[in-house]
Formats: C-alpha cells, structure tokens, sequence
C-alpha cells in the first residue's frame, strides 16, 4: 500500500486513451533523464526488476538512474503501448545512446507495469537488450528532451 496522498492521474482501471496517455507520460518523463522526476512516478515501495538488476524503493531507483545515464549518454526513447487490462499495463520500447568512446547503441526492450489505486507504479519488470549500431544507423534525432508530438513512433520507424 502506497503513502500517497494524491493521485497520479490517470488511475487505473485503464482504457485505450488513459493507458497510452500514461504511457507518453512516461517516455517524457525518462526523456529528460532526471532521476528524481523519473522516480516520483512510482510508489515509494515501489519493485523493479530492471535486465538482471532487483531494486526496492525510489531511492533505489533514483540512484540506478543516476548511474544509467552518467553511462548512456544523449539518451532517446521512445515507448508504445502494448496491451493494458485494470491496472496493468504491457510496453515496448527502444532506446539509442551513445558510450564514452562514442560508439552507439539502441537498447529494446519490454516492460510490464503494476498501478496502484493512486495512479503511481508500484511494480515495473523490464527485459532489455542492446544492440551496436552505426552513428548513420540512428533513428532518434530530436533535441534532447521531450519527443517532439510529429516525430513517428516506434511502429512508424519499423522498429
């Protein structure tokens, strides 16, 4: 059971149109790759599993962030939704970054999402994997930040 006093709109149960708003909601929130803004979305319990790595709590996931992106530089993602049900919610998702020899990356991935009656995630499961890739092979190119709203998805790019 979560502490929150406020709701994390949208609440569960989930219909197409709240489900892929929570969905978007996430993405730019991990866009901006800030930790604390990252981890606020979820209860302060919350249960990560996250490739191999087990974490509890978001001060647990704020520091897994910070060392995410201290490695995974100019960071860009996108995430669509896959299927939902009451207060679940299925994502795919892919990611390009860049390591500190510049050689680039694109991480896929699945996760699949636990709400609590508040509308925060109180269990996220993530399988990912990774990918080298050519710079010239790169998809995601808007300014670091927020996916602009014209730029396709991930279905749209064939990924």
């Amino acid at each position: 059971m979560t502490t929150n006093s406020e709701a994390r709109l949208p609440i569960p149960p989930f219909t197409q149109e709240t489900a892929s708003k929570k969905v978007r909601m996430a993405e730019d929130a991990w866009n901006t790759c800030d930790p604390v803004r990252v981890a606020l979305a979820y209860t302060p319990e919350s249960i990560w599993r996250n490739r191999a790595e087990f974490l509890s709590g978001r001060e647990a996931i704020v520091q897994f962030l910070q060392r995410k992106w201290a490695k995974e530089l100019d960071y860009r993602l996108i995430k669509e939704l896959w299927a939902f049900e009451n207060s679940r919610i299925a994502v795919r998702f892919a990611y390009e970054w860049r390591d500190k020899f510049d050689a680039w990356h694109r991480s896929y991935g699945n996760e699949n999402w636990e709400f609590d009656e508040n509308g925060f995630m109180c269990r996220r499961i993530a399988s990912i994997n990774d990918l080298s890739i050519q710079e010239k092979e790169r998809k995601f190119y808007w300014p670091s930040g927020r996916r602009p709203d014209n730029y396709e998805g991930l279905s749209e790019l064939g990924l």
